[in-house]
């Protein structure tokens, strides 16, 4: 199948071993991160907990129980029998307040933004410069038809798996574990602020010029759709979010300087 061999490399790069202290918080991360980027659909099995456990570098009761804790707040559900295991639920639930409590400085989200310039718009020069296998080319139509047709619950999810596959096809193997942490940052941002329609088409039609230019090898062109794409995201989450106000207890700092990341605003506009 042509989505099982795309979805490997982002697997393995996505379940990378963990380097924190905080093994069990690490583990929740990486596995979540399986479910905001797409690489896994809703209703697929989880891989077994002895290969979780080994390609993260962890015990396996810590793989249980962040299982369990994912279970628990409904992002995998469990099934008895002979076809039974441990599967992504069929309806991803929205971000629950304990994910992130971030808060966020105008200085942050810039910083955010520009090394997302440098990791997306690198990633799509070095995907149009190579020539791509029938099977990396049938990947990149699947992944935009997907994002096209995708309805606004799952616009996010669908739109985060396009992005991680053009740096999948830069060929460049540790760049789509970097990209990834920097695209779970930039969600926590997009999910404060409105998902406007206008935006959503002129998305679509970016990445629609940008996945053009990788398949005909059109270096500038690829670059140039990627950087207007992310420079429509930036104006709009500097728009929304740079006058956001403090989150409470922060009152003795400028309410112009924070903005806090949760579940608290409505989904966000496409990226």
């Amino acid at each position: 199948m042509v989505t099982e061999m795309n979805d490997e490399s982002a697997n393995e790069a996505l379940l990378r071993p963990v380097r924190s202290g905080n093994v069990f918080e690490e583990t929740v991360n990486r596995l979540l991160q399986l479910v905001w980027l797409g690489v896994y659909e809703p209703g697929d099995a989880l891989p077994p907990e002895r290969e979780l456990a080994s390609k993260l570098g962890v015990g396996r009761d810590t793989v249980r129980q962040a299982i369990k804790s994912l279970s628990d707040a409904e992002y995998f559900t469990t099934k008895r029998g002979r076809y039974g295991g441990t599967f992504f639920a069929d309806t991803v639930p929205r971000r629950h307040s304990t994910v992130s409590r971030r808060v966020w400085t105008p200085a942050d989200i810039a910083d955010l933004l520009g090394m997302r310039e440098v990791l997306e718009v690198g990633a799509i020069r070095l995907a149009s410069r190579r020539t791509l296998t029938a099977v990396e080319r049938d990947v990149l139509w699947m992944r935009l038809s997907e994002v096209e047709q995708a309805g606004p619950d799952d616009y996010r999810r669908l739109d985060s798996r396009l992005h991680l596959t053009f740096a999948e096809l830069a060929g460049v193997r540790t760049l789509t574990p970097l990209l990834a942490d920097n695209r779970m940052a930039l969600n926590e941002l997009l999910d404060q602020i409105p998902l406007l329609g206008p935006n959503i088409a002129h998305s679509n039609h970016q990445h629609r010029a940008a996945a053009m230019a990788v398949l005909t090898g059109d270096e500038s062109g690829a670059a140039g759709a990627m950087q207007e794409h992310l420079s429509g995201t930036a104006a709009l989450l500097h728009g929304f979010l740079d006058g956001a106000p403090t989150r409470q207890g922060n009152e003795d700092r400028d309410a112009t300087d924070l903005v806090e990341t949760g579940p608290h605003g409505p989904p966000g506009l496409p990226s």
